[in-house]
């Protein structure tokens, strides 16, 4: 039987700030992360996406965290294909991505400080896994799968997690074959919860593709999903029920994969970390589980 850690999808969000969750002489940078590390085993640092990491950052994070503390680290806007802003490369690579595809000389070098930012983590035994969260319009396809073949290449050694926003990777007709194509490439597939009464719903399956790990990703079930403000896109406030809907299935899933991720993204204020306490309450009732 593998591993449930629970968390949330960022420590640093200005909704979690503000809500009154880190109490008075533990609202600084340090005392934050000490705060989420004495309550959480593991947590998901999105800024990664919008701008690189550094070393230093890397070597905060991992002093400031007890030993068996996990971060899950968004891959780089510029490495899943998302349109990157000029400002958020480096201020030697700036003016050398334009409007279209970088070049390979670019990316190569934004591929490297990535992977070297992030070894502090890795050293201290910080470093969960490494998640690549594709645009919408990455579909099924050849171009597709080359360009995960070259993520796998590009990350051998890491951890790896991979999710999709486009639904049709998940549907019924093409579930296996998307299984596969990641079991292959030793990446773990990325369950999600979101609304699913939309046209780019993603479908709430649970594969297991990597025994090593398996990730779930809970978004809320907000309608306003992929318009407005980020706090409209993911404001919900998850109830006992919906939850309960998940737990089984997240300890089938730790019955196949060493550890099971379970992070919750509903980021309006303390809701994604209460979502976190009401999961992971749900889940020690089990007693064959090993949850944190």
């Amino acid at each position: 039987m593998g591993e449930i850690l629970v968390g949330a999808c960022s420590w640093t969000d200005r909704e979690l700030v503000g809500s009154g969750w880190y109490p008075s002489g533990w609202r600084d940078a340090e005392g934050r992360l000490r705060h989420y590390a004495g309550r959480f085993p593991v947590v998901e640092v999105d800024s990664t996406y919008y701008g690189l990491p550094s070393e230093r950052n890397s070597l905060l994070w991992s002093e400031r965290t007890p030993d068996g503390f996990l971060f899950d680290v968004k891959a780089f806007s510029l490495l899943t294909g998302h349109p990157t802003r000029d400002g958020a490369l480096p201020g030697d690579l700036r003016g050398r991505v334009g409007r279209g595809e970088p070049g390979a000389g670019v990316l190569d070098e934004v591929w490297g400080r990535f992977g070297s930012a992030l070894e502090p983590l890795r050293r201290a035994g910080r470093l969960g896994a490494v998640l690549f969260q594709f645009p919408p319009w990455f579909a099924p396809g050849e171009r597709a799968e080359r360009f995960l073949a070259e993520c796998a290449e590009r990350t051998a050694g890491w951890s790896v997690a991979v999710e999709f926003r486009h639904p049709a990777w998940w549907q019924e007709e093409r579930y296996a074959d998307t299984a596969a194509l990641l079991s292959e490439s030793g990446m773990a597939a990325v369950a999600v919860d979101m609304v699913q009464t939309l046209d780019v719903s993603v479908p709430p399956v649970l594969p297991v593709t990597s025994p090593e790990l398996a990730m779930i990703r809970f978004h809320g079930r907000n309608e306003a999903w992929g318009t407005g403000t980020k706090e409209d896109r993911f404001r919900h406030e998850y109830t006992v029920g919906e939850l309960a809907e998940w737990a089984p299935r997240v300890a089938r899933a730790a019955e196949r994969a060493r550890q099971v991720h379970v992070l919750f993204n509903n980021c309006c204020a303390d809701a994604a970390v209460r979502a976190a306490e009401a999961m992971r309450n749900l889940l020690v009732t089990e007693r064959t589980l090993v949850v944190r």
